[in-house]
């Protein structure tokens, strides 16, 4: 009786040690079910023990009722667990009943001895050492045999069933959960047969190690706990916790050391207490709670502490599908930042070098343009001189008109270039500045058409005769064309065409009476009428080889009154406000220049 005894203590010892394995490996995610499996294990196993220890007839009742624990609550532990790892849903009414049929059959057991409900009678025997009880069963032992047996049909079914059909779920985790079923299936089967000891306390053990296999499996396979856990345990991930109320749960360390006030910090007070907060965590809440017009919800920040960059996630903190707060987590990206940060860094470098280059190439563009202009006006009588004067007069004129614009003066001049705007389809953030700009770089272009006038006419030291004057004017068509030509493989096709306007409509008249085309009023460009201006005020102030400069007050008398017949009306005010700065401008040049021909002709 000793040995056998011994048998049975080792297996309720070795039941114990595997209870301590998993309650060392225990998460909070595990199902409850596993816990109360091992639980009723151990209580099983004790009262095998005792069974075996027992001296008289109520010692082994009492471990009989004790061991019978396994018996009815196990197999729908077993089968609920099986339920939950194989994600099928079934009703709570039906786990009710469950719960029921189990306690009822427990109640019967507890019976023996006192009711003849479960036994009949019952005797206690030894022989060869060994414990017995013999039983005069019922028709309740009859329904508890019946229970159990649809306890393991149903539950290896269900395995089964999952292990075929379902995509979602281990199937390693399933086969091991099938052992156990087999395992007590096979136990019961023996316990009808009169063995000299009883094979359910070690079966329930084997049971046992199966589980804390299975769980280490649950514990890898279960994503959401696997990725927290990682998270969290990586030492840059912070969480916070707080209420509906915003009342403070609790945080880890790393939430702690991102925010240090949180250690001041009382467990359930409110954090709107803590002026502390109010730009992070009162910020944040607030942030997410309202919604923007459109319904958008803010829920992704960023936060930087201890030259550290951190991406914050606010979401609703759930306790079973229910809403009960607010959850906070700080997750480290300042190797994202550093990284993104010396991409744009290079990118900077990298567009700042481009821009360099590129105003180099665009500087070398202009020197080729003037160059080519000033070679084109060496051919004249002039002295030299035209094509940068009056580049200088456009800049001085249209800087009047911008300076006009940004105080929000709208008059129809305003309106006209919004309309030039559209034609040519400007577009950026300052797009009058940029058209202005190319009207300035177009300005030096405005003579080349002079290559193509005969060196008999173009040098001429007298004034034209009608004829000779006809073939000078031929020089803005044939600008136009060479102008097309040099800019036709440019991207800039905004500048092209304003270059080609400026060359080949700069002698065309306000009242319609100019060349080559005869236009009038604004179907002359704007670029065009502006540089007309330039034009013929340099003509009129410069020194050339057979006349004298004219005075300022002349020149101007006779651009004024040329205003709405020859110039735009509308640009008389900026010519106005110009007007002191091209005095300043030319008494600051050397008395050297003289007037092109054909300026004097118009």
């Amino acid at each position: 009786m000793a040995t056998n005894a011994a048998f049975y203590i080792f297996q309720y010892l070795l039941s114990n040690i595997l209870t301590v394995i998993f309650a060392c490996r225990w998460r909070k995610r595990f199902d409850v079910n596993l816990a109360l499996i091992f639980l009723i294990v151990n209580i099983s196993n004790l009262g095998f023990m005792l069974f075996y220890m027992s001296q008289d007839l109520p010692q082994a009742v009492m471990a009989n009722k004790i061991s019978y624990m396994g018996g009815c609550f196990l197999p729908m532990l077993v089968v609920f667990l099986g339920l939950r790892l194989c994600r099928i849903k079934v009703p709570k009414w039906m786990k009710g009943v469950m719960c029921g049929v189990s306690m009822i059959m427990y109640a019967g057991v507890l019976t023996t001895g006192i009711l003849p409900i479960y036994y009949k009678t019952v005797k206690y025997e030894i022989k060869d050492g060994i414990v017995y009880l013999s039983k005069e069963y019922t028709a309740f032992h009859t329904m508890f045999n019946v229970v159990l047996f649809a306890y393991f049909v149903g539950g290896s079914v269900i395995l089964i069933y999952t292990f075929i059909k379902k995509k979602d779920v281990s199937h390693k985790i399933v086969a091991l959960l099938l052992i156990p079923f087999l395992l007590c299936l096979f136990g019961f089967w023996v316990s009808k047969f009169r063995i000299s000891f009883d094979l359910m306390p070690q079966l329930y053990n084997i049971s046992l190690v199966i589980y804390l296999v299975i769980m280490e499996k649950i514990g890898m396979y279960d994503i959401v706990d696997t990725g927290i856990e990682a998270l969290t345990e990586e030492g840059d991930t912070g969480f916070i916790s707080l209420d509906r109320r915003l009342n403070y749960i609790g945080s880890n360390e790393t939430a702690e050391r991102i925010l240090p006030d949180l250690t001041r910090v009382q467990i359930d007070t409110c954090i709107k207490d803590y002026q502390l907060f109010s730009d992070t965590l009162i910020h944040w809440i607030d942030e997410f709670t309202d919604a923007d017009e459109d319904g958008v919800i803010k829920d992704q920040f960023n936060y930087e502490a201890n030259g550290r960059y951190y991406y914050v996630n606010v979401s609703i903190l759930m306790d079973r599908k229910r809403p009960v707060g607010y959850q906070i987590f700080f997750m480290d990206n300042t190797k994202e930042r550093q990284y993104v940060e010396k991409i744009r860094n290079y990118n900077d470098d990298l567009q700042k070098e481009v821009e360099e280059k590129t105003a180099h190439i665009v500087d070398m563009h202009n020197r080729l343009v003037l160059g080519m202009a000033t070679m084109v006006e060496s051919r004249d009588n002039s002295t030299g001189g035209h094509v940068r004067r009056t580049s200088d007069l456009v800049r001085m004129l249209v800087g009047k008109i911008e300076e006009d614009l940004e105080r929000d003066v709208k008059e129809e001049i305003d309106e006209d270039i919004e309309s030039r705007l559209n034609e040519e389809g400007i577009t950026g953030e300052k797009p009058v500045h940029a058209y202005f700009m190319d009207v300035i770089k177009a300005a030096p272009m405005h003579d080349l058409g002079k290559i193509a006038v005969d060196d008999s006419i173009l040098r001429k030291p007298g004034r034209f005769e009608p004829w000779e004057f006809e073939e000078m004017k031929k020089n803005a068509s044939e600008g136009a064309r060479i102008v097309n030509e040099i800019l036709k493989d440019t991207d800039d096709k905004v500048f092209h065409h304003i270059a080609e306007n400026v060359a080949h409509f700069h002698h065309e008249r306000w009242d319609g009476s100019g060349y080559p085309k005869g236009l009038k009023g604004k179907a002359i460009p704007l670029e065009a009428r502006i540089m007309a201006i330039a034009d013929v005020y340099d003509a009129l102030v410069s020194k050339r080889v057979y006349k004298e400069k004219m005075s300022f007050e002349k020149a101007d008398g006779i651009i004024m009154e040329g205003m709405g017949t020859q110039f735009d009306k509308q640009l008389q005010k900026y010519y106005v406000a110009a007007r002191p700065e091209f005095e300043a401008y030319y008494m600051g040049l050397d008395e050297n220049e003289e007037p092109g021909k054909e300026e004097l002709c118009q």
